[in-house]
């Protein structure tokens, strides 16, 4: 843009006789400046008087709201406005939040990626407060959302730590049940080194993208039920047609592509049930979680082995046989009895011996 400076200068070369293309050339900027410039007599005022208003002006306040608010995923922030009526663009927003962004600078690293189909699937396990200790807890994505109003923690991820112990000269020891889950499978699994994110890159990128994109999207649910609905929903509109920065394909169109590389699942389902043993007291009760459930009474002063299903099932097992099962009910509704399970100890408490009364007539009990 010229200034006032740059006006004097192109009087002094008119007045001169110079061209204008080769004042502008001069100047460095396009002939039709300088025409501009001499056609108003002077530079630029600063304000295009017929400049079209953006269609981001009458949203401006709600992003700033939104900024405040901590949201600053722009995809997000678009979602938001077009629920409100934003016809505009995504690069718009993005030019507009730009600026406002505290500058961060990253360490340089050395980008590890597998882009054979089918070779490699990673996993993550962060826990809240955890720096990056992954190989030592057992890991939990952990969100506090609002169900109607009330705040209450959301587990995204639940599963125990995969390896027990990393040490470079011993090598890994994993967890027993991930061995039993890889052999069902067929996958060999490989653990990354520790505290070296840059290794695993694509699921520290997918936990913040989850938690800086849905939980930000969504921010209240009606329950669990309707929260795994909107996280389908977002899945299908949003994840899953996302342009993978990366591999610059889209999310859906590079799945249905590595589809057929892929072992096909058995037929039966893993496993996923909880597991724990558990000491039966001489009552022929079991202590699971708060609460007392009943297993056979010769079972009493034995180990078993006990598993929470999903769906809230308890399966009592004993040398790999099945000896009870109950559903999981909270301590106020009290005890889980099964009464064939005691009959044999209350047979033994109840049982009354027959006697002959000459026996109580020699003890003088008998008048």
């Amino acid at each position: 843009m010229l200034n006032k400076e740059d006006w004097m200068e192109i009087k002094a070369q008119i007045e001169k006789g110079v061209y204008q293309k080769d004042i502008a050339k001069e100047l460095g900027v396009h002939p039709k400046t300088i025409g501009r410039a001499l056609a108003r007599q002077g530079p630029p005022l600063g304000k295009r008087p017929n400049a079209r208003k953006s269609k981001l002006d009458a949203f401006k306040p709600f992003i700033d709201e939104l900024l405040r608010a901590g949201v600053w995923n722009a995809k997000v922030i678009l979602m938001e406005c077009r629920q409100r009526g934003y016809t505009g663009g995504y690069t718009i927003i993005r030019d507009y939040i730009y600026p406002k962004r505290p500058l961060r600078q990253s360490r340089m690293t050395v980008r590890f990626t597998v882009n054979t189909l089918g070779y490699s699937r990673r996993f993550h396990f962060w826990c809240s407060g955890c720096e990056d200790a992954e190989h030592t807890y057992e890991g939990i994505i952990r969100s506090l959302e609002y169900f109607g109003g009330v705040p209450k923690e959301v587990l995204v991820d639940n599963q125990k730590s995969l390896v027990i112990e990393h040490r470079i000269k011993d090598g890994v020891r994993f967890n027993e049940r991930f061995v039993d889950l890889a052999g069902h499978y067929g996958f060999n699994p490989r653990a990354c080194r520790p505290y070296r994110p840059q290794t695993k890159g694509k699921d520290e990128r997918m936990v913040g993208y989850i938690k800086g994109n849905f939980f930000v999207r969504y921010r209240s649910f009606e329950s669990i039920e309707h929260m795994n609905a909107l996280a389908e929903q977002w899945l299908q509109e949003e994840a899953d047609k996302r342009m993978h920065g990366t591999l610059k394909e889209v999310v859906a169109e590079r799945f249905l592509r590595e589809s057929p590389t892929l072992m096909a699942l058995p037929a039966a389902r893993f496993d996923t049930s909880y597991r724990e043993r558990r000491l039966v007291h001489w009552d022929g009760y079991i202590d699971v979680r708060g609460n007392r459930y009943s297993v056979p009474s010769h079972l009493c002063g034995r180990d078993v082995l006990v598993r929470i299903s999903l769906d809230g099932r308890l399966s009592v097992y004993a040398d790999d046989i099945r000896v009870a099962e109950h559903s999981l009910r909270n301590a106020s509704e009290g005890w889980v009895s099964v009464r064939d399970h005691h009959q044999d100890l209350w047979q033994g408490t109840f049982s009354v011996q027959k006697r002959d009364l000459s026996v109580y007539e020699e003890v003088g009990l008998c008048s």
